[in-house]
């Protein structure tokens, strides 16, 4: 089992990492925005379901063959931006859709888990990242080094997804409170939509590989 000096050296730095908006975060406020704070939320879990198995990847070794592939990468990357592309015009073309609650039947919470899901599976940089970053912190003599990845990236997402439902949360919370003028509903959704495209071009365009 890892050193609990390590673990916590591990937590900490995870906090600061995820302290700091970044693709994950962005696309979370994205939904928050545009669809209120149970999508948003719903869109972290899907989001951090779709992460296990990068985590699973990495932790068995397969990550750091599909992290060391440059198609496999490039691949995985235009799909994921293509589908945040998708999402965020659906949110553009359906932003002055603000008939009441009561009339309207909400998204369903397997359908926001799904977009979630797909998004965090096709982020190529989360295996980047717990390629990189897991290793630093595992202890060979404290035993398994697959079991140790398994708890660290575990450890990670739980983290994430607590801070991510935080952003969520503030994100629609900021929705509700501008839902008394269908205007600002709209410009809302909106933004959230364009924060999404936005995101989608930005994945696109990096480099294959940091």
């Amino acid at each position: 089992m890892i050193p609990l000096d390590s673990l916590v050296a591990f937590a900490v730095a995870s906090i600061v990492i995820i302290a700091i908006p970044g693709p994950s975060v962005l696309f979370v406020i994205g939904r928050s925005l545009s669809l209120g704070r149970r999508a948003g939320v719903l869109s972290v879990v899907g989001n951090a379901l779709g992460t296990v198995p990068a985590v699973l990847a990495v932790a068995f070794g397969v990550g750091a063959i599909v992290a060391s592939s440059v198609v496999a990468f490039t691949l995985i990357k235009i799909v994921g931006a293509a589908y945040l592309v998708w999402l965020g015009v659906q949110a553009i073309r359906h932003r002055h859709d603000h008939v009441p609650d009561a009339d309207r039947a909400p998204a369903s919470a397997a359908k926001l888990l799904r977009q979630g899901f797909i998004v965090g599976l096709t982020n190529p940089k989360t295996i980047a990242f717990f390629v990189a970053v897991l290793p630093q912190f595992v202890v060979p003599a404290a035993g398994p080094v697959w079991a140790q990845l398994l708890l660290l990236g575990l450890t990670f997402q739980t983290l994430a997804l607590v801070c991510d439902s935080v952003w969520a949360l503030a994100a629609g919370t900021a929705r509700a409170w501008f839902a008394h003028s269908p205007r600002r509903m709209s410009t809302l959704s909106g933004t959230g939509g364009v924060m999404m495209i936005g995101l989608g071009g930005t994945l696109a365009l990096t480099g294959a590989k940091s």
